[in-house]
């Protein structure tokens, strides 16, 4: 899949500049991407030897296997293929949570553990399982509960209320999230043939069934404001103070908590941080390869010209569904590239206001989408997966489900 979609970047990218004239700017587009690709991965150098020396030491005190056990219910049903008590399923929810907190520097490191640990349960070295791509799909569509990042632009740009997008980022994130899970179920139930995508049906039915109804029940509370009097009953600046709580104190009671509640089971914790933290250069110098790659062929995109055709063809769509021209490029550009975006939503946000529908919007898609392709690149790069089978495709079904709740649910809340 990813030959197919790295050589039509590239092609798209060369035609494209060839009819606007913007040949000589996808080659600065490549080599700048080059670059950037390698300060990258050098950057992640130290936060990966950190967070890779305390993942050692969690793991060392017993901590990740107490993780996994209060996770099982969950875990069993997403990841049939991991025995219990895996040490994966413990580094895949410290991932998942910092994804959820906003923590995006802790959540790489956490990630990249996951998919070391997923790899030596997998029997194909090159080839992904699928309990890989059921966490890449949770990873690319994770649920978001404080998006940090957009929050802090909205403060920076004067906005009444920065904070207003954290229920539609949740309701959108969690769409997209359910989308991730549903989708990479369903491919690998076609490929059990139709017998094993009937029984997955059989089996996930009432189930599924019970999450939608929760659903609706909550868009009604929302519609007919049945949280209103509540949330008029706060304190102002309630979920503002609070996000700031978390945003300061998560990674520094983290650093504090894991050495401390291993020192009491008798763990060596500088050794132990020191052997864990060795991987983390190893690991940073793995990925360049995959993220020059990526980043080059979404760079080439980007200058050719190659976005502003795709957005005409596909405005009339959004049009439709009352999607303004303005967030389109930004719904885009999401997949490829998060600073790219966050670029495209600051002038958004400048232009129409933080809390314009327009802002509001934009602000809400970068909080429920993800950077597919970057994390795709990182995450198989990191454990050598050449053969990721339907990684992308579950990856960006899940951010179109996202991306179009995003618009239902501010066209609800904002309009």
């Amino acid at each position: 899949m990813m030959n197919y979609i790295w050589l039509f970047l590239i092609a798209v990218s060369v035609v494209v500049a060839a009819f606007t004239g913007n040949i000589g700017a996808i080659t600065k587009g490549a080599f700048d991407s080059a670059k950037t690709a390698v300060d990258i991965a050098l950057g992640l150098i130290g936060i990966m030897t950190l967070w890779l020396g305390m993942m050692k030491i969690a793991e060392e005190a017993g901590l990740i296997k107490v993780l996994a056990r209060l996770i099982r219910p969950v875990s069993s049903r997403l990841f049939p293929e991991i025995p219990r008590d895996h040490p994966a399923i413990g580094a895949m929810m410290l991932n998942i949570s910092a994804n959820w907190l906003g923590l995006g520097n802790a959540a790489t490191p956490f990630g990249i553990k996951a998919m070391e640990e997923l790899q030596t349960l997998n029997p194909q070295k090159d080839t992904a399982s699928n309990s890989m791509i059921m966490f890449m799909g949770l990873n690319t569509a994770s649920i978001t509960l404080v998006p940090m990042t957009i929050i802090a632009v909205r403060a920076g740009l004067q906005s009444s209320d920065p904070t207003a997008i954290i229920g539609t980022t949740i309701f959108s994130s969690l769409m997209a999230t359910v989308t991730a899970v549903l989708a990479v179920k369903t491919f690998v139930s076609f490929e059990n043939g139709m017998a094993g995508f009937k029984s997955e049906i059989s089996k996930s039915w009432k189930g599924w069934t019970f999450f939608f109804a929760i659903l609706v029940a909550i868009l009604l509370a929302m519609k007919y404001h049945v949280f209103t009097p509540i949330t008029e009953s706060l304190p102002p600046y309630l979920f503002k103070n609070l996000i700031t709580l978390i945003s300061r104190w998560t990674i520094p009671l983290l650093l504090l908590l894991i050495p401390s509640m291993a020192i009491l089971k008798k763990v060596e914790i500088y050794e132990v941080f020191v052997e864990g933290a060795k991987e983390g250069f190893q690991v940073a110098v793995k990925i360049i390869p995959f993220l020059v790659a990526i980043l080059v062929a979404i760079g080439m995109f980007r200058s050719s010209g190659a976005m502003d055709f795709f957005v005409t063809i596909i405005s009339p769509f959004t049009n439709l569904i009352g999607m303004p021209a303005d967030v389109l490029p930004a719904a885009l550009m999401r997949p490829l590239s998060g600073s790219g975006t966050l670029g495209i939503i600051t002038e958004l946000l400048k232009t129409h206001g933080p809390d314009s529908f327009t802002g509001q919007l934009a602000s809400t898609i970068y909080g429920c989408t993800e950077t597919t392709f970057y994390v795709i690149a990182v995450y198989f790069g990191a454990v050598q997966v050449k053969k990721i089978r339907y990684a992308v495709p579950a990856g960006l079904i899940a951010d179109t489900v996202g991306v179009l709740a995003a618009v239902f649910i501010c066209r609800m809340m904002f309009l």
